[in-house]
């Protein structure tokens, strides 16, 4: 995914971690480290850093990331990792 090879590399094993633990724990992590945005739409929460995600077939699919800014998630993020989602899909 383009925006993890974008970050410095502390915040980049930041994520690393994450994603691990994710894959480790599967549907059994929960808040604060994950949301569930919509049906089939989840996002894997790092400091001000948000990965949107799937699950198809008990794989797990990174659609999207960005850089939170604001207290509430932009439109156009969730729009982006739906549309990916429905690729995916």
């Amino acid at each position: 995914m383009q925006f993890i090879e974008k970050q410095d590399t502390q915040t980049s094993s930041k994520i690393a971690l994450s994603v691990e633990m994710l894959s480790n724990n599967g549907p059994f992590l929960k808040p604060p480290f994950v949301k569930k945005l919509r049906d089939k739409l989840y996002e894997l929460r790092i400091s001000n850093l948000r990965i949107f995600y799937t699950i198809q077939n008990n794989e797990y699919y990174l659609l999207h990331g960005f850089k939170k800014k604001s207290q509430k998630t932009p439109a156009k993020e969730i729009k982006t990792a739906v549309d990916r989602m429905k690729e995916t899909i």
